[in-house]
């Protein structure tokens, strides 16, 4: 399986490098911004993203906002919501919106890499059932 790209998305920066660096060790490949609108110009730049772990508190674009964007302009890309101020309308509110999962802060780091693994896969497999759909479109064509 092909190493995961990462991007974490959190104004606070000491949990930002820390939790960088603890994604890092687990063999992730992450890249770092400080907010919601940062996130939107990375996953423009970079289209090997496959997962984003997203605080939900930021000032001026908040997670949710950044979550509709993201969604917007990259559906496939799967979201994690990340926050130490939830409240379960909030989490509803991001599910509703196509967040793959919500955590705590702090949240167990073995868990947030289950999450990541798990939502990698799910991108994968959307990715497949095109490239499949695509093939099928184009083997169908031909006389």
């Amino acid at each position: 399986m092909n190493q995961i790209k990462l991007l974490l998305v959190d104004d606070e920066k000491a949990f930002l490098d820390t939790i960088t660096k603890r994604l890092e060790k687990r063999d992730l490949n992450v890249s770092a911004v400080y907010s919601g609108k940062d996130a939107l110009v990375e996953l423009e730049n970079n289209h090997s993203i496959e997962v984003v772990i997203l605080d939900v508190k930021m000032p001026e674009m908040d997670g949710i906002q950044t979550l509709i964007e993201i969604k917007k302009k990259v559906p496939l890309v799967e979201v994690i919501m990340l926050t130490g101020h939830a409240t379960v309308e909030t989490a509803i509110d991001g599910m509703k919106l196509g967040a793959f999962d919500y955590l705590m802060k702090p949240c167990d780091i073995e868990v947030l890499v289950n999450k990541v693994n798990d939502a990698a896969s799910k991108k994968r497999g959307h990715e497949e059932k095109i490239i499949e759909a695509r093939i099928k479109e184009i083997t169908e064509r031909r006389p």
